[in-house]
């Protein structure tokens, strides 16, 4: 490792720390969060309410000191109130455009799958072209731009599905869960004098952030590597109980994925482990099953297991 990685590394593990400090026995899921972030991917978090998805995006938003918006969905919001509007502005006898709170950094939407399709749809042109076309204009958004949006599982009350086209526009999707029966005792005494959260100081800004993610981009893949990824993402199209596989956009992202994971574990090379770990997380929201194989039980972890079965890991020389 040399001296820049290694500084990057450093910097990366205080923001883990800080993370850390906020939500407890969530390792992996910070990693995960963090590795999107590098790569300039968006994340879904799917979990019941309470298990701690707001206070985690709002923790990295200020340990890196980006600009925070948050948008809370519900049936009356309107895409106008996610983008912005153009107003009338008498005086100058022209329209001046209100930046809505895609104009942040890092935009938290809550309960993503409680606005409705029409508005949803409003975050697709941010999240894939990083700018955002209000009555003709195009405005660019600030740079990085992470869209973190939250959802309660699909089969509560008042909530809508979110358009395929969507949904495969995040990199990566997950969940916090519950905490242990000790991890849950530890929160009791945290919060005991105030929310840690409260008490958070950043460990860095997003000029270094933008430093890192250009880093993380010059990351090794092998060309066997790559041909790994790409045979896991076509036997996900020709898997008997799959009706919908991944897609080009899901390789792609799979293989920035690995590039800043691997660089969050302190290595500038990708290895068919860090591919493998992945998988579920790059591919499990995009993957669709025939009715007649949920109906028979099966399910993603045993797609998953049989596709990575199928295809032989490559053999890597030692860097």
């Amino acid at each position: 490792m040399d001296v820049a990685m290694n500084e990057d590394f450093e910097l990366l593990q205080r923001i883990r720390d800080n993370l850390n400090s906020c939500i407890l026995g969530k390792e992996r899921e910070i990693d995960l969060l963090l590795t999107a972030m590098l790569a300039g991917g968006h994340v879904l978090l799917e979990d019941v309410p309470g298990t701690g998805k707001t206070v985690l995006i709002k923790a990295l938003a200020k340990s890196i000191r980006g600009q925070f918006r948050r948008i809370q969905c519900n049936p009356d919001l309107l895409p106008t109130d996610i983008t912005g509007v153009s107003i009338y502005h008498p005086k100058d006898e022209t329209f001046i455009f209100r930046p809505g709170p895609v104009m942040s950094n890092i935009l938290l939407a809550d309960e993503i799958n409680r606005a409705t399709t029409k508005t949803q749809s409003a975050l697709l042109e941010a999240m894939e072209e990083k700018h955002v076309t209000v009555d003709g204009e195009c405005h660019p958004l600030p740079v990085p731009f992470l869209l973190l949006a939250t959802q309660n599982p699909i089969d509560f009350e008042g909530t809508y599905v979110l358009p395929e086209a969507q949904v495969d526009r995040f990199m990566l999707k997950f969940g916090l869960g519950y905490p242990d029966h000790e991890t849950e005792k530890r929160m009791l005494f945290s919060q005991a004098n105030g929310h840690p959260l409260d008490r958070l100081e950043p460990v860095t800004d997003i000029d270094q952030i933008v430093r890192i993610q250009n880093n993380v981009r010059a990351v090794h893949v092998d060309d066997a590597v790559a041909d790994y990824v790409v045979s896991l993402a076509r036997k996900t199209r020709e898997h008997p109980a799959v009706f919908l596989g991944a897609s080009p956009r899901a390789t792609i992202a799979f293989l920035n994925a690995s590039k800043a994971f691997a660089y969050l574990q302190g290595r500038d090379y990708v290895i068919p482990d860090d591919i493998k770990y992945l998988l579920p997380y790059v591919f499990g929201h995009r993957i669709i099953l025939h009715s007649e194989a949920r109906i028979d039980g099966v399910s993603l972890d045993a797609v998953f297991q049989s596709v990575l079965q199928q295809v032989k890991v490559p053999v890597l020389l030692e860097r």
